[in-house]
């Protein structure tokens, strides 16, 4: 014979706790303040929903980095100066209050049309961003 034990649903309070980034001491407030609904199994530990999980674990969307590039931080503005001296260009770009200033193949230059006046947008994928403090 052949006997069907259901699965209690939902994660254990720890395993949601990991999952939504937070500890079990602020589930329990949350659970007291009305914020959480759980449940309990038949050991009467307390289980979380996953649709619970899902709600809780929302974060802010951030910047889609679009379908064509995978940098992320895009200023976009107007080429202000190209400056080329062989193989390589350097290619100044006035975005916003920022000049950002690219090195790249002559060859991009002259398959992109860049010069001076030329809407461009200078995308930044930098696996090292660093932070100074202090006056402008």
């Amino acid at each position: 014979m052949l006997v069907h034990v259901a699965r209690p649903e939902g994660l254990l309070l720890g395993d949601a706790a990991r999952a939504i980034g937070v500890s079990t001491d602020t589930l329990r407030r949350w659970e007291r303040a009305g914020k959480l609904r759980t449940t309990r199994d038949p050991a009467n530990r307390r289980r979380v929903p996953r649709r619970e999980v899902e709600r809780l674990s929302r974060r802010p969307q951030r910047h889609q980095a679009g379908d064509r590039l995978s940098a992320r931080n895009r200023f976009p503005g107007v080429v202000r100066s190209v400056e080329m001296d062989g193989v390589m260009a350097l290619v100044e770009i006035e975005a916003g209050p920022h000049l950002v200033t690219a090195a790249v193949t002559r060859d991009a230059v002259d398959e992109l049309g860049l010069g001076p006046g030329v809407p461009a947008t200078a995308a930044v994928k930098a696996t090292s961003v660093m932070v100074e403090r202090g006056a402008r």
